[in-house]
């Protein structure tokens, strides 16, 4: 690993318990990713205050600041240097210029998105595109070598619908996507947890159409002919009702010509009556399934059949057994409907469909070919 830029975590004091298993994690997902890892934790304020403006010479760093506040309000000298913020414990967005990520509310996992956000930024800077004045209205664009229009990929995250999971889970997809070809559009979107289920499902429609409306010389390299919706997880669900969406809309400027579910939330009223990962279908659509069944009935996959445009259903058998449970329904209800099914499984848990070593990822390229090929 010598010769390539090592990342550099420093933490605050307090910011850690035992900076042994920080330390574990970093060099783990640093190693996954071709590179090496170095943690400085510090004991003081002046110590951090050093330590991070000796790490900003590098231009990019992991940081671990004190939780409540914002990176602005430290006053640190980091130059040019962005950061990767990084907050094991639950909160609020830290918007500073100086902030190009911020993982939170994840633990000390969060540790290993973090680094797989360092890296694809070093690995291929994306162009950021605002669809909307809200700082959550963005996607990420990355091109690939070559001049021609190439087909495009937009991945939409999941996260059971949190604002604690944001578009930086999906950046290795789309480093990789765009290195096979594809132009990887990266969408984020407001949450339900904080501006609710409606403006959830309009921010992923209108990051779609967004597409169409991506300004000069990189718009002309997108082919809106050949599009592939991805969504992992809770965002398997929105790709899917967003396509179904579409397929009532022959005039879309954007109609994908395959839509991915990845370990996808495609029974949402199966997904609300089994209370997967603590209620969070209720949470997000504003009730359990029997109080608010209109929103469930225009937001789950299973209750839209037909979706009327072609579907993919990915899952891992060592998924959640609900996860895999629903993949698996959903595709067999859906071919029954008359719907153009296609079915990927193979050994994996949740996360295997989007990481880019995974066999599991491998067959999804393989299948997407099939019918989009860059």
């Amino acid at each position: 690993m010598s010769g390539t830029p090592a990342v550099m975590a420093v933490a605050a004091p307090g910011a850690l318990g035992d900076e042994r298993t920080a330390r574990e994690l970093l060099v783990r997902a640093a190693a996954a990713r071709g590179t090496d890892a170095r943690l400085v934790t510090t004991t003081s304020e002046a110590a951090f205050r050093e330590a991070v403006a000796e790490a900003a010479r590098d231009g990019e760093l992991l940081l671990l600041p004190p939780a409540s506040v914002d990176v602005a309000a430290l006053g640190l000298a980091l130059g040019d240097a962005r950061v990767v913020r990084v907050d094991v414990v639950e909160r609020g967005p830290d918007r500073s210029g100086a902030v190009r990520r911020h993982v939170r509310g994840r633990g000390l996992a969060g540790l290993r998105w973090a680094v797989d956000a360092w890296w694809a930024h070093r690995a291929a800077p994306p162009a950021r595109h605002a669809y909307g004045p809200h700082p959550d209205q963005h996607a990420d664009l990355r091109l690939p070598a070559g001049t021609g229009p190439a087909p495009v990929a937009v991945l939409v995250h999941g996260g059971y619908w949190r604002s604690r999971w944001e578009a930086d889970t999906l950046e290795p997809l789309a480093v990789d996507l765009a290195a096979r070809g594809w132009a990887s559009w990266n969408a984020e979107y407001r949450r339900p947890d904080a501006d609710g289920w409606d403006a959830t499902t309009a921010d992923v429609a209108a990051a779609v159409r967004a597409l169409a409306d991506v300004p000069g010389a990189a718009g002309a390299r997108l082919d809106l002919e050949r599009v592939v919706l991805l969504g992992h997880s809770a965002g398997g669900q929105l790709v899917v009702r967003l396509a179904a969406d579409l397929a009532g809309e022959p005039a879309a400027a954007v109609r994908p010509a395959l839509t991915v579910s990845l370990a996808g939330c495609l029974d949402l009223v199966a997904v609300d009556r089994r209370w997967l990962s603590e209620g969070a279908a209720s949470r997000a659509l504003g009730g359990r399934a029997g109080e608010v069944p209109d929103v469930y009935a225009a937001s789950s996959p299973l209750a839209r059949l037909p979706i009327g445009l072609p579907v993919a259903v990915v899952r891992g058998r060592q998924d959640d057994p609900d996860l895999l449970d629903v993949s698996r329904s959903f595709a067999v209800a859906a071919r029954a409907a008359g719907d153009d099914v296609l079915e990927v499984e193979g050994e994996g848990d949740h996360f295997a469909p989007v990481d880019p070593a995974s066999p599991l990822w491998a067959a999804v390229v393989d299948l997407v070919a099939t019918r989009v090929r860059p």
